[in-house]
């Protein structure tokens, strides 16, 4: 007669979920933490810091309406060629301003060259 162990199988040689369908379960459902931590000293605050954590698939994050990414211009080049575009169209605005203050700039003539003198 065998009796059943009441210690759990090692890792390697269960027919459980593993790490990696642990991990794709997380991704899929999404897991927040949150938390605050606040100093008060003779109930004056302090110091708040909130913690918030998500981790969750692109794809969860986005359907939570998470996509903060895609407007970083250190995460995305989309973004950071939107920025640029707009920094150029803004750059190119203040020239033009600035173009209209200065009297005459446009209607100016370039400066004439000097005279050469040739050899006899």
């Amino acid at each position: 007669m065998s009796v059943p162990s009441r210690m759990p199988e090692p890792y390697g040689q269960s027919s459980g979920a593993n790490l990696a369908d642990i991990l794709e379960r997380v991704l899929d459902k999404g897991i927040v933490i949150a938390g605050d931590i606040r100093i008060n000293l003779l109930d004056i605050e302090l110091l708040t810091i909130k913690l918030r954590l998500i981790v969750a698939s692109v794809d969860k994050a986005k359907e939570m309406g998470i996509d903060w990414w895609e407007d970083d211009p250190a995460l995305s080049t989309r973004a950071r060629r939107d920025q640029l575009t707009r920094e150029n169209a803004e750059l190119r605005e203040r020239l033009a301003r600035l173009e209209e203050l200065e009297p005459g700039s446009r209607t100016r003539a370039p400066a004439p060259e000097p005279a050469r003198e040739e050899a006899p």
